[in-house]
């Protein structure tokens, strides 16, 4: 019942509706009215079920002169029940004789009465929704210049539900994805929509009525001077078709005008959280990011992408990024003069939003696309990182500049823009760069879901075009490409015969074939020019166009808007009929690699390349750690060590032997107290820090290196290697250190007490170590010299060479010459080297000077260091004749005591440079070792290099392809609910 009245009372605001719109005379049928005017007239009538419309398969009814097409009205049957006729004859004799009339007239008046009384109830209680008057465009509440309806129940009766279609662009079809909850059955209200349906309705008469004419001027042409008359009617109707449809047009984008701002003052408060609801991460930023995976997945097991996309493809020069902005509302490509600009394919995902922005996939800064200067950085942007892509000795690059553009209004679909198709290589260009171009246009035209936008330059010779021919190779049906003639106001100025115009938008020039064929104008060429300032002059230009006026174009087929409502309604066509069968392909892609993974690696976690590196990050942590757990005296031990192996041969060649050649103990002193002091001041401190920093990389190689037994895992043996080198070589010792050290250094040695007899013996043992290690490398030397003894020549069958028996017999003079003088000095007198010579000569032996000094330094090197050794025994028992100063003594153990010297000065120097290691260069080790895993870990060719194997590169595929079917399945799930 309450329905009913309901019904009632919405058919009286149609009976208003129709009496005062204007423009419209007399009744009109309901079923030769649009959808939306049905929706208005009649949305109440409880006999009246509206079908949801099917899809249009004829590209040419892409346009927004036709989004409103009519249809026919299908009215649900009425049943009426079977009532048997009855006779009751005395019922109607009692009627007639009581006048049951007036009866039946007072319970119409009463049930008049209940029926206001119940729907003053029923208005009491609709809920105030006056806050929400905000979401209603300012043109549908000037309804007095329209209608009017004489009382508010319009304003009391608006539900939320039945804006949501105000909020959507006209120019949506069923392919263009909604929020949850649009339905086809929404009502428009007043004012400018009440004028658009009625245009509509006058342009399909006008139509109509040219079609007619048009006809009967075609039968009545081949009669000549018939009558001229109709040719003008013609024309007249003509005019006044296309300035009712120019009219339709203005109006129609004032209403998306306003939609827009709509649309952006909705999303704004969502963003502020008036709603406090969630919003959904949109339908077209899912599919976005499965081609973002998908793009990054390296299909080892044929797994082809064939998601839609929309692709551009065009001669060089020929307009694509200007289509490309104009669909996207903003000059965002760099641009050039006649040069390639589009030097690597660049993915542009449009989707809406509050703002007009536009974000890389791999950065979170915005560019405000309202900004000029961001609109620059943007460009320069783009600009560095096609530079970037392209390989050094290449022109172009296949690697894919993934970018979001946000914004209100926008059709959301995703493109990709290629670069243009050249038939000529140039100077400055790569040798392969015409093959690479094509290569890359047949990669992405290959796919049979891809939506192929082929951009042709109206104002050259079309003979000249390449990519047609290219196209009609990829898609020779013409089933998914979109033809696109740009720079048409050129065009008409330049072609002789506008007719080759119509033939190229018919299909009729070129071979290829197309789903729609379209006219479009972005800009009279000059690069500063705005968004709205190129809308404006195509909007003028078609306006003012013979090829509109003499209907060689038609509306429908002109203008970026209606190209990019066309595009979007095939991409989302497109979208829904192939995606299903996307996500079938990988889930068996995924069990393939599952089983692959078990039966190979059936104990080991399923761990992607990003995991293995957190993993060895941690064990190299760890070991860098274990670094601060090694003991002070370890430390101490091989510092030491290493500091003697580095310095003894300065300390025995260029100290202890000059000095031990003086004559006294009191110039033995002297001369290696000025020896120290200048290789304290020099060399001592900067070889004391070179061997601890060769001591700290060799513990952290050790550890690095050293096996962990059956957790050892070889797959981290490359990066572990590279972490290493690198933390090296950013290390860097203390400048400080240096300075510190000579200071310590410098008073080490010039200490000379020894306090007991255990440092005496300790510095003897010292020294007798020293010495035997000198000794030995002088006797294995000299050994090499003269070669083999004579018991090696028996044993072992060796022989000496003419050079080595040269030597030996000068070894045998000079040791004779030294029986003879014990304490000869260290140098050979020139006298000398003649006697040796000639004594040589006389046995038939040829010497050179050279070879006698040669022989004698290793040969008294030998005769001293034993010397030396004898003496060192002799001091053994020496340490009382030190503590009294070697008075009245002949025995003088200066050298014992100059050995002591150099011991305590690396017991010293090793304590010191441990704790230097231990309280500040492990720490910044570790710091650099954090520093070198955190670049490592942002650089993802790094890592691909460091961590290789089918192991890797089998977990790698799994995870990509878990989330690519994941990411479809979530799409799918969307996708299904907006249905």
């Amino acid at each position: 019942m309450w329905r009913l009245r309901r019904a009632a009372v919405a058919c009286e605001v149609c009976q208003s509706l129709v009496k005062h719109s204007s423009g419209i005379k007399g009744s009109l049928p309901l079923q030769k009215l649009h959808l939306v005017s049905r929706s208005i007239y009649h949305s109440h009538h409880p006999t009246l079920k509206l079908q949801r419309p099917q899809f249009r398969t004829s590209f040419q009814q892409f346009s927004s002169l036709t989004n409103l097409p009519l249809r026919k009205l299908k009215l649900s049957p009425i049943k009426y029940g079977y009532q048997p006729r009855r006779n009751f004859w005395p019922a109607r004799l009692a009627a007639r004789l009581l006048k049951l009339r007036y009866l039946i007239l007072g319970s119409a008046v009463g049930g008049g009465y209940t029926a206001k009384k119940t729907f003053d109830q029923w208005k009491d209680m609709i809920p105030d929704l006056s806050d929400y008057k905000w979401i209603v465009p300012d043109i549908v509440w000037e309804i007095d210049e329209y209608i009017d309806l004489g009382h508010k129940l319009v304003s009391e009766v608006i539900e939320a539900s039945d804006l949501l279609l105000l909020l959507g662009s006209p120019g949506e079809t069923a392919f263009r994805a909604t929020e949850p909850g649009s339905e086809s059955d929404k009502r428009y209200r007043k004012g400018l929509l009440g004028e658009l349906i009625l245009l509509q309705q006058q342009i399909q008469e006008h139509e109509e009525e040219a079609r007619r004419a048009a006809g009967q001027y075609s039968t009545s042409y081949t009669q000549q001077k018939r009558k001229v008359s109709d040719k003008e009617k013609i024309d007249q109707l003509q005019e006044e078709l296309l300035h009712t449809q120019l009219k339709y047009q203005r109006i129609l984008e004032r209403l998306e005008k306003e939609n827009k701002e709509l649309r952006k003052l909705v999303l704004q408060k969502d963003d502020k959280g008036i709603h406090h609801r969630k919003l959904k991460k949109s339908l077209i930023d899912m599919y976005s990011e499965v081609l973002d995976v998908l793009s990054d997945y390296d299909a080892s097991y044929n797994t082809q992408d064939h998601l839609p996309r929309v692709v551009v493809v065009g001669d060089q020069s020929a307009g694509k990024t200007s289509v490309l902005e104009m669909i996207a509302q903003a000059r965002i490509f760099p641009r050039g003069s006649g040069e390639m600009m589009t030097r690597s394919p660049v993915k542009v995902t449009l989707s809406e939003g509050p703002h007009h922005v536009a974000l890389f996939k791999d950065s979170s800064r915005e560019f405000d696309l309202t900004k000029e200067e961001d609109l620059a950085a943007l460009r320069h942007e783009i600009e560095l990182r096609m530079r970037k892509n392209v390989k050094e000795g290449c022109t172009v690059s296949p690697e894919t500049i993934s970018l979001n553009v946000k914004g209100p209004g926008l059709q959301r679909m995703v493109l990709v823009d290629l670069p243009g198709v050249i038939n000529t290589v140039t100077s400055g260009m790569a040798p392969d760069t015409k093959e690479t171009i094509f290569s890359i246009s047949k990669a992405y035209m290959q796919n049979p879901n891809a939506i192929i936008l082929c951009i042709q330059d109206g104002s050259v010779d079309a003979e000249r075009s390449i990519v047609t021919d290219l196209v009609s190779q990829m898609d020779p049906h013409g089933r998914r490409t979109i033809f696109v003639l740009t720079k048409v106001d050129l065009a008409e100025k330049n072609v002789a015969s506008p007719s080759r115009i119509q033939q190229i938008i018919e299909g009729k020039l070129f071979p290829m074939k197309a789903l729609g064929y379209f006219a479009v104008v972005t800009g009279k060429g000059n690069s500063s020019e705005s968004i709205e300032a190129i809308r404006d002059y195509e909007e003028e230009f078609f306006q003012n166009s013979k090829l509109l006026k003499t209907s060689m174009l038609k509306a429908h087929q002109v203008t970026t808007r209606n190209l990019s409502l066309a595009v979007s309604d095939c991409f989302w066509k497109m979208v829904r009929e192939s995606v299903e069968q996307q996500a079938d392909s990988f889930k068996a892609t995924r069990f393939n690699l599952e089983t692959e993974w078990k039966n190979n690696y059936p104990r080991l976690r399923e761990l992607d390349r990003n995991e293995l590196f957190e993993k060895a990050k941690n064990e190299i942590l760890d070991e860098v750690i274990s670094l601060s757990q090694v003991t002070p005296k370890h430390w101490e031990e091989i510092l030491q060590q290493s500091l003697w192996e580095r310095v003894s041969t300065h300390v025995i060649e260029n100290i202890y032997l000059p000095a031990a050649q003086t004559m006294n103990s009191g110039t033995f002193n002297t001369t290696v107290d000025i020896k120290l002091k200048q290789w304290t001041d020099k060399q001592l401190p900067n070889k004391a820090v070179e061997v601890a920093w060769e001591t700290l990389q060799e513990e952290f190689s050790r550890f690095m290196t050293e096996p962990k037994g059956k957790e050892h895992d070889d797959i981290f043996d490359k990066l572990k290697e590279a972490v290493k080198e690198e933390s090296i070589k950013r290390h860097k010792w203390n400048d400080f250190a240096e300075d510190s050290l000579r200071v310590i250094q410098h008073n080490a040695l010039e200490d000379r007490s020894i306090s007991d007899k255990q440092q005496w013996d300790a510095a003897i043992y010292f020294m007798e170590e020293a010495l035997q290690a000198r000794l030995k490398d002088t006797e294995n030397a000299l050994e090499n010299m003269v070669g083999p003894d004579w018991k090696k020549r028996w044993l072992y069958w060796k022989t000496r060479t003419q050079e080595q028996c040269v030597h030996n017999e000068t070894k045998n003079e000079l040791e004779k010459m030294l029986k003879c003088n014990e304490e000869h000095p260290a140098y050979l007198a020139s006298d000398e080297i003649t006697t040796v010579r000639k004594n040589l000569e006389s046995r038939g032996v040829e010497v050179d000077p050279s070879l006698i000094k040669d022989t004698w330094h290793q040969v008294y090197r030998r005769h001293f260091l034993k010397t030396a050794l004898n003496h060192c025994n002799l001091c053994r028992r020496g340490f009382y004749y030190y503590q009294r100063h070697f008075v009245d003594s002949e025995l003088e153990c200066n050298d014992v005591v100059l050995f002591w010297r150099i011991q305590r000065m690396l017991a010293i120097t090793a304590n010191t440079l441990r704790q230097q290691l231990t309280n500040t260069e492990v720490r910044r080790l570790e710091k650099n070792v954090k520093e070198v895993l955190e670049d490592f870990a942002e650089d993802s060719e790094k890592k691909v290099k460091l961590l290789t194997g089918k192991r890797v590169q089998l977990a790698e595929d799994l995870k990509k392809v878990r989330e690519i079917q994941e990411k479809l399945d979530a799409f799918i799930e969307a996708l299904h609910q907006e249905k």
